[in-house]
């Protein structure tokens, strides 16, 4: 049996300094997942996470937001802000995250229509911003532009009088007497004719549509600056006398690249909406009443 005291026993020393460490390194390995178990998303911490600037009930606010504003309002930035901007910033922060909670509580999304349409635009939005942020290829632009040619053209306007006779025979000695250059108050006259007044300065093609109506217009289209038309029957029998006609112009890719992409993205964003409506309905589960099938 030996008589070396145990505190200079090496082996009970080693075994000590085991449990010691062992018992450190447990300590340690506790507060470390006892942090991460408390600064976590979505768990209760005393603890505001580095890129929040507060909670409210568990609910970040982010310091990004909170940035945003201060440039929103006062334009500044965080380091040149006042304590009493950051305040009232704050401030304002943690009362509407408060309201859009007790929001919540009551459902007020499920019986206010101005929340409910918020909430509607909202998820377009959302469903709308890859068209939206999306950088098109060259390619593309040229073959949506291509695809859309009509699109793409000037807006042609005309100056036209419309002129209404009793009778084709009237209508139609009017027509000679217009085309050798006679003046219309006269071969109106002489005729027992009328202007219609429908139009009497120069419009844009898509009005003059609407006063002369399809069957007036159509004819118009086709006729050059000065010319007369022969008689027409369209509701009583017609005679056109161009003053002015400038037809619509096609413009180059180049010209209208501006409106091209823009009109890719209104089409990729209303494609993008309706893929999530889409996606949605056939996720709900939707009963209809009996009487609406």
């Amino acid at each position: 049996m030996s008589d070396t005291p145990a505190w200079r026993d090496p082996t009970q020393i080693h075994a000590g300094r085991s449990l010691v460490l062992a018992a450190t390194g447990a300590v340690i390995g506790l507060i470390i997942a006892g942090y991460g178990l408390f600064t976590a998303r979505g768990t209760s911490t005393l603890l505001v996470p580095p890129e929040d600037v507060a909670l409210v009930n568990q609910q970040p606010l982010s310091r990004v937001d909170f940035v945003g504003m201060l440039k929103s309002l006062y334009d500044v930035d965080l380091a040149d802000s006042t304590p009493e901007q950051r305040r009232k910033i704050l401030e304002d922060m943690i009362r509407e995250e408060v309201y859009v909670q007790r929001g919540k509580d009551l459902d007020l999304a499920s019986v206010d229509p101005d929340v409910r349409g918020a909430m509607v635009a909202a998820v377009e939005q959302v469903s709308a911003t890859s068209a939206i942020t999306d950088q098109p290829t060259e390619d593309k632009l040229r073959a949506h532009y291509d695809a859309n040619r009509t699109l793409f053209t000037s807006a042609g306007t005309m100056d036209v009088r419309d002129y209404v006779f009793k009778d084709a025979a009237a209508a139609a000695g009017a027509v000679t007497a217009l085309r050798s250059g006679k003046p219309a108050d006269s071969v109106l006259a002489a005729n027992g004719g009328r202007d219609s007044a429908k139009v009497s300065s120069e419009e844009f093609y898509f009005a003059a549509k609407i006063h002369l109506g399809d069957a007036l217009f159509t004819a118009a289209t086709a006729m050059a600056t000065g010319a007369v038309s022969e008689p027409i029957e369209a509701d009583g029998i017609h005679v056109l006398q161009m003053v002015k006609n400038t037809p619509p112009t096609q413009y180059t890719y180049e010209d209208a690249r501006v409106r091209v992409l823009d009109d890719y993205r209104k089409k990729a964003i209303t494609r993008a909406q309706a893929n999530m409506e889409m996606f949605l309905r056939k996720r709900a589960n939707v009963l209809i009443s009996e009487d609406l099938r």
